[in-house]
């Protein structure tokens, strides 16, 4: 598929990590989710590249590493050189044991087809394992609620990844200022990077501020409210970001679409969205509305007057058999403050 009126991958803009490095300030993600098929995902990441893109997010759960891998093969052979790529996998949670750890990154790793990853993150702070298509209600009987020596044994063995240079950087994904506080305190390499849910309806400004605080660079997943995620992740009390009446107005000003609007102020904010879309005429708009004339201070300060604090992908199906909601995934309970397993 030849993208229509690609952009100039060098017009996009980057973002620097702690070690120098630059990472640009918007990805595809590759989460099909219940409605996309691995080989629709895999067109996609072709498209994208041809339309501009150089930075994938991908994850061993997704199931369609083994197909992004030969999309990002072809990609290369096409000219692209590997050191103009950025490609993210994660650990997923039935991986946490010390020993699964590696030779799930060199699966994601050979999967992929590449040499090495630019960054590779913990997915989940649970090991906490679910079947595919469960509803909110199941539990795995053997989940635990976080466990800072257990997180710590499976940072271990990425920090053992970066030192044979399999991997660039490593970061952490789902995670809370309280566990972070904990990671940053014992780990000898430090998190390049936190993956989390970042829109305008969920801005997360105290995470936010943390980690930029912190030298971490935050990623955001679910930039434009998650229309596509799975119905299990769906309540009633959940709003939609791209109907927002500021947003809509912001967009009928500048002729832009909402979903356009959603990715300008993530960027300009200052974290990195990964939106994902199979359809052309929408990876396209999100790369262009990266590259195009600013949002305002005004409208800025609009958009983050609409934070409504609606956290989209709640993670009920990782909870344990004790949890009292998926609030305590969060730490958004009273918890012990001994700084070793909480909540």
């Amino acid at each position: 598929m030849t993208s229509t009126n690609p952009v100039d991958p060098k017009s996009i803009p980057s973002r620097a990590l702690s070690s120098g490095a630059r990472i640009p300030a918007i990805g595809l993600g590759t989460f099909g989710s219940d409605k996309y098929s691995g080989e629709e995902v895999a067109e996609a990441v072709l498209g994208a590249a041809e339309a501009g893109y150089r930075h994938f997010d991908c994850a061993a759960v997704y199931g369609n590493e083994h197909l992004v891998g030969e999309s990002l093969a072809e990609i290369m052979r096409n000219g692209v050189p590997r050191e103009d790529l950025w490609v993210t996998s994660k650990l997923w949670n039935d991986r946490h044991s010390e020993g699964d750890v590696v030779p799930a990154f060199e699966k994601s790793l050979r999967e992929l087809r590449l040499d090495y990853l630019d960054l590779y993150l913990i997915h989940w702070p649970f090991p906490n394992y679910h079947a595919p298509g469960v509803d909110v209600s199941s539990r795995d009987p053997h989940a635990k609620p976080y466990i800072h020596e257990d997180y710590m044994r499976v940072w271990r063995q990425l920090e053992g990844l970066v030192r044979r240079g399999l991997v660039r950087h490593i970061g952490t994904s789902n995670m809370t200022i309280r566990k972070l506080e904990l990671v940053l305190r014992d780990a000898e390499v430090k998190p390049a990077a936190n993956e989390m849910e970042l829109h305008p309806h969920f801005q997360q400004p105290q995470l936010f501020q943390f980690v930029l605080d912190n030298g971490i660079l935050p990623i955001g997943y679910s930039p434009l409210g998650s229309p596509s995620r799975p119905e299990r992740d769906r309540t009633p009390a959940d709003t939609s970001d791209v109907n927002d009446p500021v947003i809509l107005e912001i967009a009928s000003q500048r002729a832009l679409t909402p979903a356009a609007v959603c990715i300008k102020w993530a960027v300009q904010r200052g974290q990195v969205p990964i939106p994902f879309s199979v359809k052309p005429h929408q990876y396209l708009d999100s790369l262009r509305a990266v590259v195009a004339e600013p949002l305002s201070d005004q409208e800025m300060r609009a958009i983050a007057g609409i934070d409504r604090n609606c956290r989209l992908i709640k993670g009920h199906v990782f909870l344990w058999e004790s949890a009292r909601g998926w609030e305590d995934l969060w730490d958004e309970v009273e918890s012990a403050s001994d700084g070793t397993e909480h909540p």
